[in-house]
């Protein structure tokens, strides 16, 4: 009678046991034919297994199922062990170049004074040219919660002044005694990214170019 090794969970024999992500590769296709595509892409047509495997030992190469659904099942020549590696480096790399969007806050008063707006408007542009959203805060104290309009006229203020980088995501509401409003960039993050890496690399090769300095204070050889 069956039983589940210790230790081990366990499975249902009726389904086969768990799925397993790999493809099936060399003698673990059993079928009796295959559709068989060449290392480089080449239709080579329908085989029977026992020949694609032959294909597969000559030419020192793994015989790989990748689209099993098909009828008969699709199989390609290849190095399977650098496919694995090469696949796994690309999937490394699309990680490492992933940009996530960033939330960034700006806290204002509702009777901001000029150099103080600007001062924080610089920094919602710097914001929105990286890519990161920007949540702004109104905060109000005292009297000044009976006046929600002046904090709402500074958010449209606000909004208007940086709209060439970017759009109101959610409008002015009201929370407690703050009002919020999230502007988004137009520019994506990754996008930003890439900018910047090319300006600075714009700016390398610049400085790479330019003629050196010369000393006019040099001295002239006399004839």
């Amino acid at each position: 009678m069956w039983q589940t090794p210790p230790g081990k969970p366990a499975v249902d024999r009726d389904l086969g046991g768990p799925i397993s992500a790999e493809p099936r590769i060399n003698d673990r296709i059993r079928v009796p034919e295959v559709r068989l595509v060449g290392p480089n892409g080449e239709q080579v047509g329908i085989v029977s297994i026992g020949d694609a495997l032959k294909l597969a030992q000559e030419s020192d190469l793994d015989l790989v199922e990748v689209a099993a659904t098909a009828r008969p099942p699709v199989c390609k020549l290849m190095d399977y062990g650098k496919f694995k590696y090469e696949s796994a480096m690309k999937a490394r790399e699309a990680r490492r170049n992933q940009a996530y969007t960033i939330i960034k806050e700006i806290k204002l008063r509702p009777k901001i004074d000029p150099h103080d707006y600007e001062t924080k408007k610089g920094h919602v542009v710097r914001f929105l040219k990286a890519g990161d959203k920007v949540k702004v805060t109104i905060m109000f104290r005292g009297r000044e919660q009976s006046r929600p309009e002046l904090g709402f006229r500074l958010l449209q203020r606000l909004a208007e002044d940086v709209s060439e980088l970017g759009f109101v995501e959610s409008q002015p509401k009201q929370d407690g005694r703050n009002m919020i409003m999230v502007i988004g960039p137009h520019k994506k993050k990754a996008e930003a990214k890439a900018e910047k890496a090319a300006a600075k690399a714009r700016r390398d090769e610049t400085s790479e170019e330019a003629p050196a300095p010369v000393d006019d204070g040099a001295a002239v050889p006399q004839e």
